[in-house]
C-alpha cells in the first residue's frame, strides 16, 4: 500500500493512493497515518478495505508528510562511501547518528525555505525508514518486523550552520521545511529489496545526484537493530539513512541553493518530490 496524508498544514487527513492513481480518503476509518494504524495489525485492516468505494480526493490537494506523530527524526551521516569521500571524511566505523528537529518535517512538495543568515543551503535525497512497531534491543533478524515502510525524504542541510558554527550538526539540519517526507509511506511488502533502489535529485532540471541504496555502508536491518540498542524506536519514528554523492558541498567549487530554484527528487518505487526554493522572511 501507499499511504499518505493530505490537506492544509496542521490539519492533514489520512488517505491512500488507489491502484487507479487516485487519492482516496480514509477519514473516519482511521484517525491518522501513524501509531497503531501503521502496525502490522493496522496495515492488515487497511488492506481489507475496498479502496474503490472510498471518496476521491482532488488531485490538486496539498500532500502533507506521509506519517503522523513522529517523535524522533533520526539521521545517519556519511552512510554512502562515495559521499563520505566527496565530503572529505572517512567512512565511520559505526553509524554517525544525529537528530533533526521534528519541527523541520513538512510535505513532499512544500518549499525549501532558506533560513536567515544562510550561506550554504544544500540538498540530500535519502531513503527514510518509518517504524511501525516499537523496537528495543532487536537483532538484525528481527529488525524488519518493526518497519512499517519507506518514504523519500530530502535532508536539507545548511552547511555553515552544520559544520562551521561549532557544536553538533543538529542546528544545520533542523530549520523549518528542512525535512520533506513523502509523498507516500510505501509499506515494506511493496519494497522487495530496500538495498537496491535507484535514487536521484535534480536542481533546475540538472541531475545532481544519481545513486542507489545498494552503496549504503550500513543497511536498513543493521540501522534498525543498531539504533534500538541505544533508544527505543516508536511507531512513527523516521530514520533518514544517508545520501549518495552529488551534494552541493562536494562540488568544485561548492554550489548551494538560491531563492527561485527548483529541486526535484525521487526514489524508485517510492514516488517523487518537487520543491520551490524560497527565502525566509
Amino acid at each position: 500500500m501507499k499511504l499518505l496524508r493530505y490537506g492544509p498544514v496542521g490539519a492533514e487527513r489520512p488517505g491512500l493512493l488507489h491502484t487507479d492513481g487516485t487519492i482516496r480518503d480514509l477519514t473516519g476509518l482511521v484517525p491518522d497515518i501513524g501509531g497503531a494504524v501503521i502496525s502490522d495489525t493496522g496495515l492488515a485492516m487497511l488492506r481489507g478495505i475496498d479502496a474503490g468505494i472510498l471518496p476521491v480526493v482532488d488531485p490538486a490537494t496539498r500532500l502533507g508528510p506521509c506519517v503522523a506523530g513522529t517523535g524522533k527524526f533520526i539521521c545517519i551521516g556519511l552512510n554512502y562511501a562515495d559521499h563520505a569521500a566527496e565530503s572529505g571524511m572517512a567512512v565511520p566505523p559505526e553509524p554517525v547518528i544525529f537528530m533533526k528537529a521534528t519541527s523541520a518535517i513538512c510535505g513532499p512538495n512544500d518549499p525549501i525555505i532558506i533560513p536567515r543568515g544562510s550561506e550554504k543551503t544544500d540538498w540530500e535525497v535519502e531513503l527514510a525508514i518509518i517504524i511501525g512497531k516499537a523496537a528495543k534491543y532487536v537483532s538484525q533478524d528481527e529488525a524488519m518486523a518493526h518497519v512499517a515502510g519507506y518514504a523519500v525524504t530530502n535532508d536539507v542541510s545548511e552547511r555553515a550552520f552544520q559544520t562551521e558554527r561549532s557544536g553538533q550538526w543538529t542546528k544545520g539540519k533542523s530549520c523549518d521545511n528542512f525535512g520533506q517526507i513523502g509523498p507516500w509511506l510505501v509499506t515494506r511488502d511493496e519494497v522487495a529489496d530496500p538495498q537496491n533502489l535507484k535514487m536521484w535529485l535534480k536542481v533546475n532540471g540538472k541531475t545532481m545526484q544519481d545513486g542507489s541504496t545498494k552503496t549504503m555502508v550500513y543497511g536498513v536491518k543493521y540501522l534498525v537493530s543498531y539504533l534500538s540498542q541505544f533508544m527505543t524506536l516508536h511507531p512513527g519514528d523516521v530514520i533518514s539513512t544517508g545520501t549518495p554523492p552529488g551534494v552541493g558541498l562536494g562540488m568544485k567549487p561548492p554550489r548551494y541553493l538560491k531563492p527561485g530554484e527548483v529541486v526535484e527528487l525521487a526514489i524508485e518505487g517510492l514516488g517523487s518530490q518537487r520543491q520551490d526554493v524560497i527565502a525566509d522572511l
